[in-house]
């Protein structure tokens, strides 16, 4: 427990300092067939697949069963994708960073994480 005795409280301030440090960083995009960011849909959000190296990226190639491809992709700043790329999708859309691994995090389409225009939160729809 921390020691304000607020757990939730510090979720949050440690959730802060992982989106900041994402922002800060580039990151791995595969791309699609099309050359466009390879994203997928769950549960109704479209989400940006990022990865925080090759080793990752490669990690998420074998668990879907085509590690033998060609992984093609973009280096991108993660400020970038969720300032920039987000608002561009149709529909809500977010990050997820590192999908299927142990360290995966998603960055929902909510405020404080992407702009205010597509927020879910306060009735943004991308």
């Amino acid at each position: 427990m921390e020691p304000d005795g607020d757990p939730l409280a510090a979720a949050r301030r440690e959730f802060a300092v992982l989106l900041g440090e994402f922002r800060r960083t580039a990151v791995l995009v595969p791309l699609d067939e099309s050359g466009d960011l390879w994203s997928a849909e769950q549960g109704g959000v479209r989400w940006i697949c990022a990865f925080s190296d090759e080793e990752a990226l490669a990690r998420f190639a074998r668990a879907r069963g085509d590690a033998a491809r060609e992984w093609v992709y973009r280096t991108v700043l993660g400020a970038r994708l969720l300032d920039v790329m987000v608002p561009m999708l149709p529909g809500p859309a977010g990050v997820a960073l590192d999908a299927g691994g142990e360290d995966g995090v998603l960055f929902p389409p909510v405020a404080g994480i992407v702009p205010d225009s597509v927020a879910v939160d306060l009735g943004g729809v991308g």
